[in-house]
């Protein structure tokens, strides 16, 4: 019997409330299916399982609040017989006599081939993220029109019911309130068990400004990628060469990640703060990340993120420059060890060849967990993601 228990979703999660199952006993999952939709304190946040069999019993109801490490559902691994009961036998079964049906009553027990009759007392079709939408604005989603096949409602059908409806007061005070605390807890405890060591760095970003603007200026507006995409690209490339600054510290051991899984912070419309994880940035090009960033946030502000996304950043990036910030010196998300800062660009005095100009430039910074690597590892990790800026065609 396999048991899937409630993920921990970051260091400030303690539990989570159930909203909604998406598979019932008796059905057959792999491993990356999302199961279940969780609300934290963050975000509802859709869950996957890790594991292959088939659902045996849900042990935890939508609306119940539980402790990160509850067993929400048992599953039944390839080949396993439920507890107590031998692999069941298929007796043969003879096929029913023919029976004879009057045309006219065969002709009208058939729908119109061009409707759809749901059974009785079935929901409608509504998305995962269009549900959770739908609830955290107080509407009933199986209210709505849906735009989608056969009458499914969909994100963008939820928005433009919001968008039509009279305006209120904002809501969502509490959630707030409570991503606060919990993010104010998580970060008393990294201040409190984490030796935090810092280092900054100025990098010239001429030859990547200028990369970037002739690369776009060729590019669909669809196609451009930010120099925030050089930033995450440039910090897991040199996450290969230092992987000391990519991974978690638990029971008083380091392990390095599996993966370069960047976490990016992410500033939500409604108050706080998430860093969901974009996997494997080292090996997506340019192209491709900027895609996956874009989906990222979008997901990320509506509500719609996965529980590996949350769980599973390795080094975490925050960048203040679009805010004006000359740079931040973040505070480590445990179990993580490193997190890295962008401060924005600006021109700035730059010596080159012994002649002074102006160059554009940005503030790199580095928090480090000190039982992990020593300062002089951070400062080769720092020069690493600058010169990669340097030389942005690598990337």
């Amino acid at each position: 019997m396999i048991e899937f228990k409630l993920p921990s979703l970051g260091a400030d999660m303690e539990e989570g409330k159930l909203l909604e199952w998406q598979i019932k006993p008796g059905d057959r999952v792999k491993r990356g299916d999302i199961v279940a939709v969780v609300d934290t304190s963050k975000a509802a946040v859709d869950i996957e399982i890790w594991d292959e069999g088939i659902v045996h019993e849900l042990l935890v109801q939508p609306d119940e609040t539980v402790a990160v490490g509850t067993v929400l559902a048992t599953l039944l691994a390839p080949g396993e017989a439920p507890p107590g009961e031998a692999p069941p036998k298929v007796p043969a079964v003879p096929a029913p006599p023919a029976m004879s049906v009057p045309a006219a009553t065969a002709v009208s027990a058939l729908p119109m081939a061009d409707s759809v009759l749901p059974e009785a007392g079935a929901r409608r079709h509504v998305s995962p993220a269009a549900r959770r939408r739908a609830q955290q604005a107080g509407l009933d989603p199986d209210a709505l029109i849906g735009s989608g096949p056969d009458g499914a409602v969909s994100l963008e059908d939820v928005e433009r019911a919001l968008a039509a409806r009279p305006a209120a007061p904002a809501a969502g005070g509490d959630r707030a309130l409570a991503m606060r605390q919990a993010m104010a807890a998580a970060m008393a405890r990294s201040k409190r068990e984490i030796p935090h060591y810092y280092l900054a760095q100025s990098v010239a970003l001429r030859d990547a400004s200028r990369w970037l603007e002739q690369r776009n200026a060729h590019q669909p507006l669809s196609e451009r990628i930010l120099l925030a995409v050089l930033f995450i690209k440039a910090l897991a490339l040199a996450c290969r060469k230092h992987p000391a600054f990519n991974g978690f510290y638990r029971e008083d051991r380091f392990t390095p990640g599996e993966g370069v899984h960047v976490g990016v912070a992410i500033a939500l419309r409604g108050g706080g703060l998430v860093a969901p994880a974009l996997h494997d940035a080292d090996r997506k090009d340019l192209g491709t990340l900027m895609h996956a960033l874009a989906d990222l946030v979008k997901r990320a502000r509506a509500g719609s993120l996965k529980s590996s996304e949350m769980s599973q950043p390795t080094i975490t990036l925050t960048n203040l420059g679009e805010a004006g910030v000359e740079s931040v010196f973040g505070v480590i998300y445990p179990p993580q060890v490193a997190l890295v800062g962008f401060g924005s660009v600006a021109e700035r005095p730059w010596v080159e060849e012994g002649a002074v100009g102006v160059m554009p430039c940005v503030t790199l910074t580095l928090a480090a967990d000190h039982r992990v690597s020593t300062g002089h590892q951070g400062a080769l990790f720092l020069a690493e993601i600058a010169r990669l800026l340097q030389q942005p065609e690598q990337l």
